[in-house]
């Protein structure tokens, strides 16, 4: 009797500090959804993939689709907290927005039956390249002489057509929109701070369809203890809890970033990302 109820509490206490710890990392996942438009994706799956190891595979599929719920809560809110002068720049996109959610949709729907290795060095590989490609050609990073434009750019670096594939890309691996629309939009002329508030309400395009795949069919393919299809809810909730009043602060008083700055943070946060994904492989 005394062995069983020292395991009951240490299970609590174990459940405890799992909480604590995804209640910390939601801070940082409040902060990356403003600051750089990821609504938690980056930030979301690497820890979920942790804190689910005992799953074994599965724990891939539960970490993204875990991470479109915690990205469509986030993005939500750093959307109806930002100034509509920046989201009018969005005006008239409904084309881009509908075929980014049918991208997400089939997307999440193909990450529940491929293998776990493929989302997992997908993640990995996609971001490595994306670093790469930031790194080499010209426009996303700040350079001497062009700086980029504080008015209202429209964003016209994101063609309707690219909706599908950043939908579907996005979704599959659990990364959110921005690690595309942000670099896209930062080429087209837009700087960083209007790029990333609008990589929010894309998101939700995105990852809302990805979410109610996850829950209406996740089931069939995973079952398991805390799960609601293949989303884990309760460490979901831990990473909201934190992530929620770090956006709802920062909204109301958004930090001013320099340009070069605000970039090579994005940057470093993808290499990051990236390397928990791989260390946890």
């Amino acid at each position: 009797m005394q062995y069983r109820l020292l395991a009951i509490d240490d299970s609590r206490s174990d459940g405890d500090m799992t909480f604590l710890v995804l209640f910390l990392v939601g801070l940082a996942v409040g902060v990356t959804t403003v600051l750089f438009g990821f609504g938690g994706g980056f930030v979301t799956v690497p820890i979920i993939l942790l804190v689910d190891a005992s799953r074994g595979g599965d724990a891939v599929r539960i970490a993204v689709a875990t991470s479109a719920l915690v990205m469509v809560v986030n993005a939500v809110i750093a959307t109806v907290s930002t100034r509509r002068s920046i989201l009018d720049r969005l005006r008239g996109r409904q084309a881009l927005f509908i075929l980014l959610a049918v991208g997400g949709a089939a997307g999440a729907g193909a990450a529940l039956f491929v293998p776990d290795a493929v989302p997992r060095w997908g993640f990995v590989a996609y971001i490595g390249v994306t670093v790469v490609d930031l790194l080499l050609r010209p426009g996303f990073l700040p350079r001497r002489g062009t700086p980029q434009s504080a008015g209202n750019v429209a964003a016209r670096g994101l063609p309707d057509a690219l909706g599908v594939p950043i939908g579907s890309i996005a979704s599959f691996l659990g990364v959110g929109g921005s690690v595309m629309t942000v670099p896209m939009m930062r080429r087209s002329g837009m700087e960083m701070s209007g790029a990333t508030s609008l990589a929010n309400p894309l998101t939700i395009a995105i990852a809302a369809p990805a979410m109610v795949v996850a829950f209406a069919f996740g089931g069939d393919v995973i079952a398991g203890t805390g799960l609601v299809g293949t989303v884990d809810v309760a460490s979901a909730l831990a990473l909201l809890a934190g992530a929620i009043p770090v956006i709802v602060l920062l909204r109301r008083r958004p930090p001013r970033i320099p340009e070069a700055v605000h970039s090579w943070a994005y940057l470093a946060l993808l290499v990051v990302a990236a390397t928990t994904v791989a260390v946890t492989g």
